[in-house]
């Protein structure tokens, strides 16, 4: 039987994504210098809950001294304009103790977290040094999931000597399983699939340390046609339905996920680039740095968000919008209802902890403006209408996006989810 989410939780979830900035976005003038005001800011905006990278192999599996992390930007600009990766300076913290910080601030302000972790994603980019990189990559992909649920469990351990986790939500394995260096190895056509029997693993081993305590995995979209790699046995069902839609068109027409293509420099400068910008080729962190390309999934997209001009970017964006708004609504509402089928059928609560159109540039408005606006609405509103446990407003509503500053929307998409 699924283990229930503990009753002293919201009767929903709003959900803001910290990711992994509440760390690494900790220095002077950084959106979370200041835990309370972070948290009072979001209480302020209809939250309840915030989702995080709460970097559990680093602090419980690596073996490493974390009690002077050093944590900053990719060097050299890179990144500096790019959502997620616009950390403003280096800082210094103890990374257990920032944890332990971070729930007391919870505490205060009545909410609940969300354990996961992005250490097979990008976090181990942002370390002083490769160590954290290093050790992540040392442990055999066939047992990461395991090696992560025991350094979650020896988290929720760490907080329960303080009596902080209480404010635990429930935890997941990693972030958007599929997505990542989980699957290293995996053969077969679909990844979803071929994953179950690792993830199946860590689950198990999670539950052996804390039989009583919610736990999940995450899926990037909702991997419609492989359903049935999801574990049966999960305790809450979270998927992340980012449409893409007309951002696909942009994406494809300038290869930035395609590396079997080159990169069309030239167009690129027509349609997309600022007049300064670099060639592809010449734009990297500094060689000491380079590293940090490999801690990180996120290639040619860094570039293009860097030094495209946000207005040609949005400009593509909101031309040929309508050829796509239809199917980017359609494809919406399907994946909201075939997430919510799939956890009625496994007796699971809902849970949209990311989504709805895509990743944009730092300084691009289209999730902002009406466009997305509206995206947000609708998924809120069609979350609620299939009963979800817990959804976000939009993966750019937290502290460390240009979002957060429209207290409007924010307000009125919980107030949807909460009826």
């Amino acid at each position: 039987m699924p283990v229930a989410p503990p009753d002293h939780l919201p009767e929903k979830l709003t959900i803001s994504l910290w990711d992994f900035s509440w760390y690494t976005r900790t220095g002077p003038g950084e959106p979370f210098a200041d835990l309370d005001r972070a948290f009072a800011e979001a209480v302020a905006r209809g939250y309840n809950t915030v989702r995080i990278c709460a970097m559990p192999y680093l602090l419980f599996g690596s073996g490493l001294d974390t009690g002077k992390l050093r944590l900053g930007p990719l060097g050299g600009g890179y990144g500096q304009r790019t959502r997620w990766y616009d950390v403003g300076g280096s800082t210094e913290i103890d990374g257990r103790a920032h944890l332990r910080a971070l729930f007391e601030a919870a505490r205060r302000h009545d909410c609940f977290i969300i354990l996961s972790s992005w250490e097979y994603q990008q976090s181990p980019s942002f370390g002083g040094d490769r160590s954290w990189y290093d050790a992540l990559m040392a442990v055999d992909p066939e047992r990461r999931a395991e090696a992560l649920a025991d350094a979650l469990a020896d988290l929720i351990d760490f907080l329960a000597a303080d009596g902080l986790d209480d404010r635990i939500a429930f935890t997941e394995l990693h972030n958007e399983v599929q997505g990542g260096r989980l699957t290293q190895g995996l053969t077969g056509p679909d990844t979803v699939v071929a994953l179950r029997p690792r993830l199946e693993r860590g689950l198990a081993r999670f539950r052996e340390r804390h039989p009583g305590r919610p736990v999940t995995v995450n899926y990037a979209k909702v991997p419609v046609g492989s359903l049935r790699g999801v574990p049966r046995d999960i305790d809450v069902a979270v998927f992340h339905p980012y449409v893409y839609g007309v951002l696909d068109d942009l994406i494809d027409a300038f290869a930035l996920r395609d590396r079997s293509r080159a990169f069309p420099q030239d167009f690129a400068r027509q349609h997309l680039l600022r007049p300064d910008a670099p060639d592809l080729a010449d734009w990297a962190p500094p060689a000491d740095e380079l590293w940090r390309l490999e801690a990180t999934l996120v290639g040619r997209e860094i570039y293009a968000h860097d030094w495209c001009d946000p207005a040609k970017w949005d400009a593509w964006l909101y031309e040929r919008y309508a050829m796509y708004r239809l199917a980017m609504d359609q494809r919406l509402v399907t994946w909201i209802e075939a997430a919510a089928d799939w956890a009625a059928g496994a007796g699971v609560p809902l849970v949209f902890g990311e989504g709805w159109i895509g990743y944009t540039p730092l300084h691009g408005t289209f999730e902002e403006g009406p466009v997305g606006a509206a995206f947000c609405r609708r998924a809120v509103a069609e979350s609620a209408r299939v009963g979800a446990w817990g959804t976000v407003v939009c993966s750019n509503a937290a502290p460390h996006h240009p979002m957060w500053q429209d207290i409007t929307l924010q307000r009125e998409c919980n107030a949807l989810l909460l009826g």
